[in-house]
Formats: C-alpha cells, sequence, structure tokens
C-alpha cells in the first residue's frame, strides 16, 4: 500500500460517519495488541483551545527531553498534521505502512469502524512503535464516547472549556455538553477543569467526585499581561516572570495558563519538567489556523472561530491588535453552525466582507452568507471560488491601507493561505 492508497482508503464512503460508542474502537485494537496499553497519555477535550493547549504541551513536554506523540483533529492542509512525533507529522511511508498493518483487521470487522475511530488506531499503533513516553491525546469532538476514550489509566485529564458546539450531537445545553465532556474523567486520575462556566464546572465537579478524581481549576488572578502584539506576547505568572509565547490571539495567553497548571500537576505525578523546558517549550510552541499571520503585506490573519465562543475570542483580538480599525473579512462557515449569530459579531469588526463556501457538503452557500452581513447593513459579497474572494479582499486592503482576517471554517484554511501567498507573490513580481 503507498501513500494515496492509505488516503483512500482511510476516506472511502464505508468509514464515513458518526457512531456512537467505544465498542469497534476498542475490537479494532483489540485486533492489533491493544498498543494504547503501552502508552502514557495526557488526554484533553472541550469545546475550544484543546488544539493550542496539546500544541503548548506537547512542546514542554518535548523541550523537557520526553519523547512526544501529539495526536489531533483535524488536519488544515495536510493529513499527516493529525500525528505527530517530537513535532514532526507521520511521514508517508510510515502512515501507508501502518494502514496497510491496520486494514484487514478493519474490513474483518462485522461493524465496521468509522474514520475517526480508524484514524485513532493507527495514530496509537504508531505511537507505540515510535516508543514513546508520553502521548498528547485530543478529543475528536466528544469525549464519553469519542474513540480516544478507550485508554483507560491517563496520567492526566484535561477538559479544556465548555460552550455550545455540535449540539446535535452532545447535546443543546451546557450541562448536557459537560456531561459528555466529563465522560474522559477517570477513577482516581486527576483532572484539571480550564473553563468558567459555572454549570459546567457543577456537571464535571460531580463527576470527578464520584470516581474520586482530585479536581483541580486554573487560577487567573496571578497574571499580568506585560506585552500583546503581532509579534507574540509576554506575561507574568506568579513566579514565574516574563514568559513569553509566540502564538498570536488574547486567548492564547488562557490557553498557557492552561497549560502552565497542566505542567505543575505533572510535575506531582512524577514527571521531571524543569522551569527553562516550561520556557523553552512555551516560546517555541507552533500551532496553526488560530490568528496566525498568514501574509504581512498586507496583513493578513487567519482564525478559525467557527462557532459563537470562538468568533467571540477572534473579535476580541482583532480590537486588542488594531484598536478601532476595522478590517477587511473573509470567511466562509458551515451552515450548522449559529452563523447569524457569527455574522453578528464580525460586522462589528467589519469594513467589507468577502464571503465564500467551504468545500465541505455542510457549507452555508456564499450568496446566503453574504445576504445575511448585508441584512445587518454591512457590505458583503459572495465569490464563487476561494481563491477570488482573497484576492478581492487583499487588492482591496492594499489600495486603503486596511488589514485582512478570514475567520471560519477550518475547511477553508489551506486554499486561503495558498491563495494569500499567490497574491503576494504576484505583487512581489511587480514590484521587482
Amino acid at each position: 500500500m503507498n501513500y494515496d492508497e492509505a488516503l483512500d482508503f482511510i476516506h472511502s464512503v464505508s468509514w464515513k460517519g458518526s457512531k456512537p460508542g467505544l465498542e469497534r474502537t476498542a475490537e479494532l485494537l483489540g485486533k492489533i495488541n491493544n498498543p494504547q496499553n503501552k502508552l502514557k497519555f495526557i488526554h484533553v477535550a472541550g469545546t475550544n483551545g484543546k488544539g493550542s493547549f496539546c500544541s503548548m504541551l506537547e512542546s514542554i513536554l518535548r523541550s523537557a527531553g520526553y519523547r512526544v506523540g501529539l495526536y489531533t483533529s483535524p488536519f488544515v492542509e495536510r493529513f499527516n498534521e493529525r500525528m505527530k512525533v517530537n513535532g514532526a507529522d507521520i511521514d508517508d511511508e510510515t502512515l501507508a505502512s501502518i494502514t496497510g498493518y491496520v486494514k484487514p483487521f478493519a474490513e474483518s470487522m462485522r461493524d465496521s469502524p468509522t474514520e475517526f475511530e480508524l484514524i485513532t488506531a493507527i495514530a496509537l499503533e504508531y505511537f507505540k512503535r515510535e516508543n514513546c513516553d508520553y502521548v498528547v491525546f485530543e478529543c475528536g469532538m466528544g469525549g464519553r464516547l469519542d474513540s480516544t476514550n478507550v485508554i483507560e489509566t491517563p496520567v492526566l485529564s484535561v477538559i479544556t472549556g465548555i460552550s455550545l458546539d455540535h449540539t446535535a450531537y452532545l447535546g443543546d445545553t451546557v450541562g448536557k455538553i459537560a456531561a459528555e465532556k466529563a465522560g474522559i474523567i477517570k477513577k482516581g486520575i486527576p483532572c484539571l477543569w480550564c473553563g468558567n462556566d459555572s454549570e459546567a464546572y457543577r456537571v464535571i465537579s460531580k463527576r470527578a467526585s464520584e470516581l474520586g478524581s482530585e479536581l483541580y481549576t486554573v487560577v487567573r488572578d496571578k497574571l499580568t499581561v506585560k506585552k500583546e502584539a503581532l509579534d507574540g506576547t509576554c506575561f507574568d505568572y506568579g513566579r514565574y516572570k516574563d514568559l513569553k509565547i509566540p502564538l498570536l490571539g488574547t486567548y492564547q495567553v488562557t490557553n498557557a495558563l492552561n497549560v502552565i497548571s497542566a505542567v505543575e500537576i505533572l510535575r506531582g505525578r512524577g514527571l521531571e519538567i524543569s522551569d527553562f523546558a516550561l520556557y523553552g517549550g512555551l516560546s517555541e510552541a507552533k500551532w496553526k489556523a488560530r490568528f496566525e499571520i498568514i501574509c504581512r503585506d498586507p496583513i493578513v490573519i487567519f482564525d478559525g472561530g467557527h462557532n459563537p465562543e470562538g468568533v467571540d475570542s477572534a473579535v476580541e483580538s482583532v480590537r486588542k491588535y488594531f484598536g478601532g480599525d476595522k478590517l477587511n473579512v473573509v470567511t466562509g462557515v458551515l451552515a450548522d453552525k449559529d452563523y447569524g449569530y457569527i455574522a453578528k459579531k464580525i460586522s462589528e469588526i467589519a469594513e467589507r466582507v468577502y464571503c465564500l463556501t467551504p468545500g465541505n457538503p455542510r457549507a452555508l452557500s456564499a450568496t446566503d452568507y453574504a445576504a445575511v452581513f448585508n441584512g445587518l447593513g454591512v457590505s458583503a459579497q459572495g465569490y464563487d471560488g476561494i481563491g477570488a474572494a482573497v484576492y478581492a479582499a487583499m487588492s482591496d486592503a492594499a489600495e486603503r491601507k486596511k488589514n485582512v482576517i478570514c475567520i471560519g471554517s477550518l475547511y477553508i484554511y489551506a486554499d486561503v493561505k495558498k491563495a494569500a501567498k499567490m497574491y503576494a507573490d504576484a505583487e512581489c513580481r511587480k514590484k521587482n
């Protein structure tokens, strides 16, 4: 099996869909000798902030000298991003080899695994073969019935925060969603709660108490932000002075505090993580598509805010970095998101809006999305292609000395980034 054949198999229609339950994942892992039982995990669930949290923690653990696996979803440019060891994506040959190994076992199952379940099994086999000391293991959209929840004894469970998203699958209230996320808490294993919703905390605290799991929370009143700029953030946190993170977005400081809290718990669980490793790991952390500058002339920022909480954070960050200046906004969302609220929030910081249609069957059409903005009194236009929307937004921004932000579905990231680079390269050639 080669790389293309592996991806074709993983994405084949027979594996599509979301079917709650751990039975298929457990069966498939049993057929490949349960690689998860040979690994140690930090298991991370939550509505927003999971990816950034995982990337910072992975960077710190790697800086501390551990061999670290990282499992995240979805990918934003290339499938291989979903599973990394020591910061490097799985290579094509290894992915093909492991997929070829898992394939006959998956095909032998009467109840076929879903795509996510299959990928989870492949990742666990990869981390086992790579002899990872620890795996930072991000849940999919759920918790209790998420295929990552087959692990039995993580070193630490983390719930980054709870808000309304994926309500058709997880429940239509914060309490119901919190109950699903709290499903990752294991008996006697500590849990870190990083959110601030009182109803979610009540549900999570009750579950932790039932399982005899110590529940930690994040202390935020020891924070002093010293600098927030487009080249990064510097802050003090208790005894830690002059911490630096390159990840942009006002919410990334919050994510960093969550990670520092996790590190202190892990130290108590026997992990050797020096302050030097903490500082170094934070300063070198990388994470795509979260208030990421993808072009600097004009400035183009991508933020994958695709639910109310995510868009709130993106808008807050725009105000922090750009003051009262309004930006050209490129945006595209899925129709099952709360696009009315998303559009209303984006309108607060938008000069002009350039709508596009994400490459997903659940996408809201660019024309329909533009109509929502126009109804809010903001000039908006729908575009047939992602490249056309990006070119129009950047051309106008260059002419009027504006900045551009793309807010919305992660499914548009790769094409937006490619279009922005093509525009910048073309302009550079003109000048030369």
